[in-house]
């Protein structure tokens, strides 16, 4: 990864053009061709530097609400629960950790009685019986960017 590279990681974090050509925006600003952006994004992007370019919205802004799910997944019931968990739209990350509750996940939807029943429908799904849902009481980060 050269110095190019790192500005147009630094770049694109938080402030990602919203125009018709936004990789010519880029290149305007970092003084590049639009073409060697399009060419660095796409190999970042192909070497899992870059895993995705997509908006971050305030889901309370937008009248929907979210929760930070966790779940205790035995191993052989794992790629069932993982693949259930991803089928429903609202769930935006979902991982593993090495911790008693070992799959998590984040979940928006338009209200809470949505995601408990999407909830009761993926423990029936596939039997888990321990997912816990931990909504936010308050927020403590609103923006991350890491300087390359």
């Amino acid at each position: 990864m050269d110095d190019s590279d790192r500005a147009i990681i630094n770049e694109i974090q938080s402030d990602f053009p919203i125009t018709e050509r936004p990789f010519q925006e880029l290149a305007t600003r970092l003084q590049l061709s639009e073409d060697e952006i399009l060419e660095r994004v796409k190999r970042l992007k192909e070497e899992g530097v870059i895993r995705r370019i997509g908006g971050n919205f305030n889901s309370k802004k937008l009248n929907f609400t979210s929760t930070l799910c966790a779940a205790r997944v035995p191993e052989q019931k794992l790629a069932k629960f993982v693949e259930t968990v991803n089928r429903y739209p609202g769930v935006t990350h979902n991982y593993l950790r090495n911790h008693g509750y070992n799959v998590w996940f984040t979940f928006i939807a338009e209200n809470m009685a949505y995601i408990d029943n999407a909830l009761n429908e993926i423990s029936a799904a596939t039997g888990v019986g321990e997912i816990r849902n931990l909504p936010a009481v308050r927020m403590f980060k609103i923006k991350v960017d890491f300087e390359v």
